[in-house]
Protein backbone atom coordinates (compact mmCIF):
# COMPACT_ATOMS: atom_id res chain seq x y z
CA UNK A 1 0.00 0.00 0.00
CA UNK A 2 1.26 3.50 -0.43
CA UNK A 3 1.93 5.48 2.27
CA UNK A 4 -0.40 8.49 1.27
CA UNK A 5 1.87 11.62 1.32
CA UNK A 6 -1.16 13.52 0.73
CA UNK A 7 -3.12 12.38 4.15
CA UNK A 8 -3.17 14.77 6.93
CA UNK A 9 -3.30 13.83 11.10
CA UNK A 10 -4.95 17.06 12.39
CA UNK A 11 -8.36 17.92 11.76
CA UNK A 12 -11.28 16.13 11.52
CA UNK A 13 -11.98 12.60 10.22
CA UNK A 14 -11.96 12.92 5.56
CA UNK A 15 -14.33 10.61 4.31
CA UNK A 16 -15.10 10.44 0.75
CA UNK A 17 -18.53 9.17 -0.62
CA UNK A 18 -18.85 8.16 -4.19
CA UNK A 19 -22.32 7.29 -5.41
CA UNK A 20 -24.17 7.88 -8.55
CA UNK A 21 -27.49 9.31 -6.71
CA UNK A 22 -27.13 12.75 -5.37
CA UNK A 23 -29.79 11.96 -3.04
CA UNK A 24 -27.99 8.86 -1.10
CA UNK A 25 -24.83 11.14 -1.63
CA UNK A 26 -26.82 13.80 0.28
CA UNK A 27 -28.34 11.55 2.69
CA UNK A 28 -25.22 10.02 3.85
CA UNK A 29 -23.32 12.89 3.98
CA UNK A 30 -25.73 14.90 6.35
CA UNK A 31 -25.73 12.08 8.41
CA UNK A 32 -21.84 11.92 8.82
CA UNK A 33 -21.24 15.74 9.48
CA UNK A 34 -23.97 15.75 11.83
CA UNK A 35 -21.07 13.98 14.15
CA UNK A 36 -18.12 15.91 12.72
CA UNK A 37 -17.19 13.96 9.96
CA UNK A 38 -15.64 16.16 7.04
CA UNK A 39 -17.09 14.47 3.83
CA UNK A 40 -16.42 15.11 0.03
CA UNK A 41 -19.16 14.03 -2.35
CA UNK A 42 -18.36 12.77 -5.63
CA UNK A 43 -20.74 10.30 -8.37
CA UNK A 44 -17.76 8.94 -11.15
CA UNK A 45 -14.99 6.84 -9.94
CA UNK A 46 -13.57 9.21 -12.38
CA UNK A 47 -13.86 12.21 -9.84
CA UNK A 48 -12.91 10.06 -6.83
CA UNK A 49 -9.44 9.25 -8.53
CA UNK A 50 -9.30 12.70 -9.01
CA UNK A 51 -9.71 13.49 -5.25
CA UNK A 52 -7.44 10.55 -4.35
CA UNK A 53 -4.35 12.44 -6.40
CA UNK A 54 -5.21 15.55 -3.97
CA UNK A 55 -5.53 13.79 -0.83
CA UNK A 56 -6.09 10.42 0.38
CA UNK A 57 -9.04 10.63 3.07
CA UNK A 58 -9.42 8.34 6.02
CA UNK A 59 -12.27 6.32 4.47
CA UNK A 60 -13.99 5.61 1.06
CA UNK A 61 -17.15 4.36 1.35
CA UNK A 62 -18.33 3.03 -2.40
CA UNK A 63 -21.20 1.98 -4.35
CA UNK A 64 -21.34 -0.60 -6.48
CA UNK A 65 -23.22 0.53 -9.61
CA UNK A 66 -21.34 3.20 -11.13
CA UNK A 67 -22.31 5.21 -14.57
CA UNK A 68 -18.33 4.79 -15.52
CA UNK A 69 -16.73 1.91 -13.58
CA UNK A 70 -17.43 -1.48 -11.89
CA UNK A 71 -17.73 -0.74 -7.88
CA UNK A 72 -15.63 -3.85 -7.33
CA UNK A 73 -12.97 -2.58 -8.87
CA UNK A 74 -12.75 0.63 -7.47
CA UNK A 75 -12.48 -1.26 -4.02
CA UNK A 76 -9.55 -3.27 -5.61
CA UNK A 77 -7.82 -0.40 -6.10
CA UNK A 78 -8.53 1.49 -3.42
CA UNK A 79 -7.01 -1.70 -1.40
CA UNK A 80 -4.19 -1.88 -3.21
CA UNK A 81 -3.17 1.67 -3.83
CA UNK A 82 -4.28 3.57 -0.56
CA UNK A 83 -3.81 3.07 2.67
CA UNK A 84 -7.42 4.42 3.84
CA UNK A 85 -10.81 2.24 5.35
CA UNK A 86 -13.26 1.17 2.37
CA UNK A 87 -16.77 0.32 2.83
CA UNK A 88 -19.28 -0.64 0.34
CA UNK A 89 -23.15 0.61 0.21
CA UNK A 90 -24.95 -0.85 -2.06
CA UNK A 91 -28.02 -1.88 -2.93
CA UNK A 92 -26.62 -5.39 -4.27
CA UNK A 93 -27.53 -7.74 -1.23
CA UNK A 94 -26.30 -11.07 -3.00
CA UNK A 95 -23.90 -13.18 -0.97
CA UNK A 96 -21.80 -13.45 -3.94
CA UNK A 97 -21.31 -9.83 -4.06
CA UNK A 98 -21.02 -9.48 -0.39
CA UNK A 99 -18.13 -11.79 0.02
CA UNK A 100 -16.23 -10.75 -3.15
CA UNK A 101 -16.47 -7.14 -2.15
CA UNK A 102 -14.57 -8.24 1.33
CA UNK A 103 -12.57 -10.34 -0.23
CA UNK A 104 -11.41 -7.61 -2.23
CA UNK A 105 -10.30 -6.08 0.78
CA UNK A 106 -13.57 -3.53 1.65
CA UNK A 107 -13.25 -3.36 5.55
CA UNK A 108 -17.49 -3.50 5.75
CA UNK A 109 -20.04 -4.29 3.39
CA UNK A 110 -23.71 -2.25 4.03
CA UNK A 111 -26.82 -2.67 2.22
CA UNK A 112 -29.36 0.09 1.45
CA UNK A 113 -31.56 0.63 2.59
CA UNK A 114 -29.59 1.67 5.91
CA UNK A 115 -30.12 2.77 9.42
CA UNK A 116 -28.23 6.37 9.54
CA UNK A 117 -26.67 5.67 13.12
CA UNK A 118 -25.88 2.17 12.33
CA UNK A 119 -23.61 3.27 9.49
CA UNK A 120 -21.74 5.85 11.81
CA UNK A 121 -21.20 3.37 14.07
CA UNK A 122 -20.13 0.96 11.39
CA UNK A 123 -17.66 4.15 10.00
CA UNK A 124 -16.23 4.36 13.18
CA UNK A 125 -15.65 1.22 13.72
CA UNK A 126 -13.09 0.68 10.91
CA UNK A 127 -11.38 3.97 11.69
CA UNK A 128 -10.46 2.48 15.13
CA UNK A 129 -9.38 -0.69 13.32
CA UNK A 130 -7.41 1.40 10.80
CA UNK A 131 -5.90 3.55 13.65
CA UNK A 132 -4.83 0.42 15.69
CA UNK A 133 -2.92 -0.88 12.08
CA UNK A 134 -1.62 2.47 11.85
CA UNK A 135 0.12 3.30 15.40
CA UNK A 136 1.96 -0.36 15.44
CA UNK A 137 4.97 1.16 14.65
CA UNK A 138 4.55 3.91 17.31
CA UNK A 139 3.27 1.00 20.08
CA UNK A 140 7.01 -0.55 20.14
CA UNK A 141 8.40 2.94 21.33
CA UNK A 142 7.92 3.23 24.74
CA UNK A 143 9.11 6.88 25.10
CA UNK A 144 7.11 10.37 23.78
CA UNK A 145 7.97 14.10 23.92
CA UNK A 146 5.71 16.28 23.59
CA UNK A 147 5.97 20.25 24.22
CA UNK A 148 8.61 19.54 26.79
CA UNK A 149 7.29 17.18 28.41
CA UNK A 150 7.94 12.97 28.49
CA UNK A 151 5.72 10.39 29.34
CA UNK A 152 7.30 6.41 29.44
CA UNK A 153 4.64 4.51 28.81
CA UNK A 154 6.54 1.31 30.34
CA UNK A 155 6.15 2.72 33.61
CA UNK A 156 3.17 5.38 33.54
CA UNK A 157 5.64 7.96 34.93
CA UNK A 158 4.86 11.70 33.19
CA UNK A 159 8.04 14.26 33.25
CA UNK A 160 7.42 18.19 32.81
CA UNK A 161 9.59 20.37 31.53
CA UNK A 162 10.95 21.36 34.85
CA UNK A 163 11.17 18.16 35.98
CA UNK A 164 8.88 17.32 37.99
CA UNK A 165 7.14 14.17 38.04
CA UNK A 166 3.88 12.08 38.64
CA UNK A 167 2.97 7.93 38.15
CA UNK A 168 -0.07 8.29 36.18
CA UNK A 169 -2.93 5.72 37.06
CA UNK A 170 -3.55 3.09 34.47
CA UNK A 171 -6.48 4.75 32.96
CA UNK A 172 -5.05 7.76 32.73
CA UNK A 173 -1.76 6.49 31.06
CA UNK A 174 -4.02 4.76 28.20
CA UNK A 175 -6.32 8.00 27.60
CA UNK A 176 -2.51 9.60 27.50
CA UNK A 177 -1.17 7.06 24.92
CA UNK A 178 -4.43 7.66 22.91
CA UNK A 179 -3.65 11.08 22.41
CA UNK A 180 -0.25 11.03 21.49
CA UNK A 181 -0.74 8.03 19.24
CA UNK A 182 -3.17 10.24 17.21
CA UNK A 183 -1.61 14.16 18.07
CA UNK A 184 -3.54 16.98 16.65
CA UNK A 185 -6.59 14.53 15.39
CA UNK A 186 -9.82 15.32 17.21
CA UNK A 187 -10.63 12.01 19.23
CA UNK A 188 -14.00 11.54 20.05
CA UNK A 189 -15.80 10.40 23.48
CA UNK A 190 -16.01 6.39 21.78
CA UNK A 191 -12.27 6.45 20.64
CA UNK A 192 -11.02 7.81 24.22
CA UNK A 193 -12.73 5.29 26.65
CA UNK A 194 -9.61 2.66 26.31
CA UNK A 195 -10.76 0.25 27.93
CA UNK A 196 -13.92 -1.89 29.17
CA UNK A 197 -14.68 -0.39 32.59
CA UNK A 198 -15.60 3.07 30.46
CA UNK A 199 -18.11 3.94 28.03
CA UNK A 200 -18.76 6.66 25.73
CA UNK A 201 -21.74 8.00 28.09
CA UNK A 202 -19.79 7.59 31.17
CA UNK A 203 -18.75 10.71 32.54
CA UNK A 204 -15.23 8.79 33.21
CA UNK A 205 -13.50 9.67 29.87
CA UNK A 206 -14.13 13.61 31.23
CA UNK A 207 -12.93 13.04 34.71
CA UNK A 208 -9.65 11.45 33.43
CA UNK A 209 -9.06 14.33 30.41
CA UNK A 210 -9.89 16.77 34.11
CA UNK A 211 -6.94 14.82 36.02
CA UNK A 212 -4.28 14.98 32.51
CA UNK A 213 -5.43 18.80 32.44
CA UNK A 214 -4.30 19.69 36.20
CA UNK A 215 -1.33 17.70 35.48
CA UNK A 216 -0.33 19.26 31.63
CA UNK A 217 -1.90 22.77 31.69
CA UNK A 218 -0.23 25.73 33.53
CA UNK A 219 -4.00 26.34 33.42
CA UNK A 220 -6.96 23.46 33.39
CA UNK A 221 -9.85 25.79 33.40
CA UNK A 222 -8.58 27.25 29.90
CA UNK A 223 -6.65 24.20 28.51
CA UNK A 224 -4.38 24.79 25.83
CA UNK A 225 -2.22 21.19 25.81
CA UNK A 226 -5.80 18.96 25.36
CA UNK A 227 -8.18 21.06 23.90
CA UNK A 228 -12.17 20.65 23.94
CA UNK A 229 -13.57 20.54 20.29
CA UNK A 230 -17.46 20.99 21.27
CA UNK A 231 -19.65 18.25 20.03
CA UNK A 232 -17.02 16.78 18.27
CA UNK A 233 -14.07 15.24 21.24
CA UNK A 234 -11.19 16.34 22.63
CA UNK A 235 -7.47 17.32 20.45
CA UNK A 236 -4.41 17.12 21.69
CA UNK A 237 -2.05 19.98 20.68
CA UNK A 238 1.17 19.24 20.20
CA UNK A 239 3.97 17.89 18.18
CA UNK A 240 4.76 14.22 19.27
CA UNK A 241 8.33 12.61 18.96
CA UNK A 242 8.62 8.82 20.00
CA UNK A 243 12.08 7.52 21.45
Amino acid sequence: MSTNPFRQADGPRRIYVLDDDPDICRLVSRTLREFAFEVTECHTAAALRRLLQERVPDLCIVDLGLPDADGMDVVRELQAGHACGVMVLTGRGYLSDRVMGLELGADDYVVKPFEPRELVARVRSILRRHDKGNTASPAHSQVAEFGGWRFLADSNTLTSPGGQEWTLSAGESAMLLHFLQRPNRILDREQLCGDRDLSALDRGVDVRVSRLRRKLESDPQHPTTIRTVYGAGYLLAAEVRWL
